[in-house]
């Protein structure tokens, strides 16, 4: 006849409870890590197979971005997933393009990815002296200074090929004319004439409807800068300070004087002149 002492027993059963919890705990890591090795399995043969496969992309936002000049920019190489397709890569892509001042890429299952641009726009076209002053070519320019693309003839080839945007935007924008020989304006680069600079700081802070009026800039020097009207006024506007005196004491001396008025000079704002016609 044996006999065990309480004491034992109670620590036998403590062990055999912790055993059979360890063997529990065994069992959930082994089901979870089967579970995850299966998803990451599936997931790595969903990644690798042609499902979500990009048969549609929509551009929204492009006006002066042709399709074929998106195509080219996004370079999406045939047979490209949702999943494995680089959004980071076409972004930055995209926004090399002086037209582009942002661009976000979404994915749209199960086989659209969507490019949403936001374009800059024509603030002037500047006629840039070229060829030893022999030729002018117009350059479109953004209100941030930014020299977006010489603008060719239209009937031209490289014209035939660009969007029609373009042009729509060049004939209804101010033109900056008489700049002197020597601009040489680059793609994606910030212009840095202050002629030019100084034309387009003038028309971008002017607050009252003269703006809308404003169709052509002589800006053969900041101190002599010149606008015209689509009525025909010239404005010796001078550089770009003191706009919104210069600009009421312009619409004052024309509401004052209706179809008089040929020439203002407001170079020194507190000694306006005026012309007749």
């Amino acid at each position: 006849m044996s006999s065990v002492r309480i004491g034992d027993m109670d620590r036998a059963d403590r062990a055999r409870r912790a055993r059979e919890a360890a063997r529990r705990s065994l069992i959930r890591v082994g089901v979870a890590v089967g579970v995850a090795a299966a998803l990451l399995v599936g997931a790595g043969a969903l990644y690798l197979s042609p499902a979500f496969t990009i048969e549609k992309v929509d551009v929204v936002g492009a006006e002066h971005l042709t399709s074929q000049d998106m195509a080219a920019l996004a370079s999406i190489p045939q047979g490209t997933t949702l999943l494995t397709v680089d959004t980071g890569a076409i972004e930055r892509s995209i926004d090399r393009d002086a037209w582009v001042s942002g661009v976000t890429v979404n994915r749209v299952f199960p086989s659209t990815l969507q490019i949403v641009v936001t374009e800059r726009e024509i603030a002037a076209v500047v006629e840039v002296a070229a060829d030893d002053a022999a030729t002018i070519q117009p350059w479109a320019i953004a209100s941030d200074g930014m020299w977006l693309m010489p603008i060719p003839d239209r009937d031209s080839e490289v014209g035939q090929a660009i969007a029609p945007q373009i042009y729509e935007d060049a004939e209804r924008v101010l033109h900056i004319s008489g700049v002197p020989y020597g601009l040489v304006p680059e793609i994606g680069s910030y212009c840095t004439d202050v002629n030019v600079n100084n034309a387009l700081a003038i028309v971008d802070g002017m607050t009252t409807d003269l703006a809308d009026q404003v169709r052509k800039v002589s800006a053969t020097d900041a101190e002599s800068t010149l606008l015209t009207l689509d009525n025909g006024i010239e404005i010796a506007f001078g550089t770009a300070d003191d706009i919104r005196e210069k600009e009421r004491i312009c619409l004052k001396i024309m509401e004052e004087n209706p179809g008089k008025v040929a020439y203002i000079n407001v170079r020194v704002v507190d000694r306006p002149t005026w012309r007749a016609v």
